[in-house]
């Protein structure tokens, strides 16, 4: 499984959220996904009722307009990394930072519920808003797509698709919708060409997924979905899943992934750099999957 701890995408408070709204097609498993991840919860809102706004939260499309909110998010990235690492951060680097612990939530909002129900929800950049010092996540579901046999293939604002394959370009498409004006709110400020921003974006559908699925205890059907639905070629995203298999010091297997870019985590923990990440070679990444501590 993947480490999230080196750059933690949410924080872990544990105020109580509201519940879903009743009878939505994926609260089903945005419950499953708070439940193995505690650090991110999702409500649902209605129709009529306004985005929640005051201290902390921020809409995605006000992150898409890379303006004052946009300011305000990073301002909790740089104040972070100057806190916890003893200086400040690259710009461009903390602009990466904040938009990781956007991102890797953000794209379990549509991945969760394709891997645990088999439905897709269509979520724009302005039916989101997070709060993410309490990991609250706030959307409001205009239509999701399913396949022909699923029970709310006749719910209202279901699109019906013809198969699995069918469902993984949904995912995919439904990612792109809502991260791609993400992305031009975040990109001037990463200095960064659209590869590698959907190079980042890559990372956060497979590597969010993959860990939720570790703690669900279904690890390898989330390896075998992730290498399916980014078989590589998948335009806008930057290569395949990029899974791959280690032999341990006793054979045994150790499961890991080359990442498709870079957070440059190392820029300010130069020691430290992600089981993933490129810049880590096989013999580090065994040593640390093999790790009393990576259990």
């Amino acid at each position: 499984m993947p480490d999230p701890a080196a750059l933690p995408p949410v924080a872990t408070a544990t105020a109580p959220a509201p519940a879903p709204a009743a009878g939505s097609p994926v609260a089903d498993a945005y419950a499953r996904l708070a439940a193995a991840h505690p650090g991110l919860r999702i409500t649902e809102r209605s129709a009529t009722d306004p985005a929640p706004r005051g201290a902390g939260w921020v809409g995605a499309a006000e992150l898409a307009a890379g303006g004052a909110a946009l300011d305000a998010f990073l301002a909790w990235d740089a104040a972070q990394v100057l806190r916890d690492y003893g200086g400040p951060g690259r710009p461009d680097v903390v602009a990466g930072f904040g938009l990781h612990r956007y991102a890797w939530p953000a794209c379990l909002l549509f991945t969760a519920p394709w891997f645990l129900a088999r439905r897709v929800p269509e979520l724009p950049a302005t039916a989101v808003a997070f709060h993410r010092t309490r990991g609250l996540m706030s959307v409001r579901v205009g239509g999701f797509a399913c396949l022909p046999d699923d029970p709310a293939a006749g719910l209202p604002g279901a699109r019906v698709v013809p198969d699995e394959e069918a469902l993984r370009a949904e995912v995919r498409a439904a990612v792109s919708r809502h991260l791609e004006p993400v992305l031009a709110g975040f990109g001037p400020r990463m200095r960064r060409g659209r590869r590698a921003l959907w190079g980042m974006v890559t990372d956060e559908v497979v590597e969010g997924l993959w860990y939720v699925a570790g703690v669900l205890g279904e690890e390898v059907r989330a390896r075998e979905e992730l290498d399916l639905l980014l078989p590589g070629a998948t335009a806008p995203y930057t290569g395949s899943a990029g899974f791959r298999t280690l032999r341990g010091p006793g054979g045994e297997e150790l499961a890991t992934r080359d990442r498709a870019g870079c957070c440059l985590f190392y820029t300010v923990r130069p020691q430290d750099t992600c089981v993933t990440c490129p810049r880590t070679g096989d013999p580090e990444r065994i040593a640390r999957l093999t790790a009393p501590t990576a259990a």
